[in-house]
């Protein structure tokens, strides 16, 4: 069943969202405003969101800069902004569709269904298994070997791991994984990255005190490297 997320501050809209898609068949997860959409995000993994650009907390087009630092998920936004602008703005953060309100549910439905089609014919390839070095990261089964014996990660160990896993070979901001793992954009507590990477790096490194995959780049982020 496809899940879809729908973020908008409209209560009405939302209610009518969900009865709407339910009875075509999805699984609707909803939110009230950027930083609890983004919660939804991390937790729920939708197939696809739906995101309204006028939010109480965060500015939509934030809300996408955000997602697009963890996540590949297709964003159709559904705003009563008509500025082109708005629109060049939306798509340039990472937005993948743009409706306007009022809109016709029909057609929103089509646009949700394409965005899944193009989703699922782009992403076949993201969960084969990685090899760097004596380290196999299966992200499709969630399993991580070392040296072919299991690791066991916990799911935050994990979580971290996948995003960089995902990014290999390029910056992770702090920032980034601040939003995925505890859903708050604005955390500024760098303090949690510290010690779960360590972590990590005890449990997959050969050499924790001078690692190969797990790379800090100072003052920016993080980096895997295989």
């Amino acid at each position: 069943m496809t899940r879809v997320l729908v973020v908008d501050d409209d209560l009405q809209l939302l209610r009518a969202l969900r009865i709407n898609l339910t009875a075509r068949g999805y699984n609707v997860v909803t939110a009230a405003d950027g930083r609890t959409g983004l919660r939804a995000t991390a937790e729920s993994h939708p197939d696809v969101i739906v995101l309204d650009l006028g939010l109480p907390d965060l500015d939509g087009t934030d809300v996408i800069t955000e997602l697009r630092g963890f996540t590949a998920t297709p964003i159709i936004v559904l705003s009563a902004r008509t500025d082109s602008s708005d629109k060049v703005l939306a798509l340039d953060k990472g937005a993948d569709d743009y409706v306007t309100k009022p809109f016709g549910v029909d057609e929103l439905m089509a646009r949700l269904r394409a965005a899944v089609r193009r989703a699922s014919g782009t992403t076949s390839g993201d969960d084969m298994p990685v090899e760097a070095g004596e380290l196999t990261i299966d992200l499709g089964a969630k399993i991580v070997r070392l040296a072919g014996e299991d690791v066991h990660l916990t799911p935050t160990e994990w979580t971290i791991l996948e995003l960089l896993v995902r990014h290999r070979g390029r910056l992770v901001s702090r920032r980034q994984l601040l939003a995925q793992v505890w859903g708050a954009a604005e955390r500024k507590d760098t303090g949690y990255l510290r010690v779960y990477l360590a972590q990590l790096r005890r449990k997959l490194e050969r050499d924790p005190s001078h690692p190969e995959h797990l790379i800090t780049e100072a003052g920016m982020g993080y980096r895997f490297e295989t």
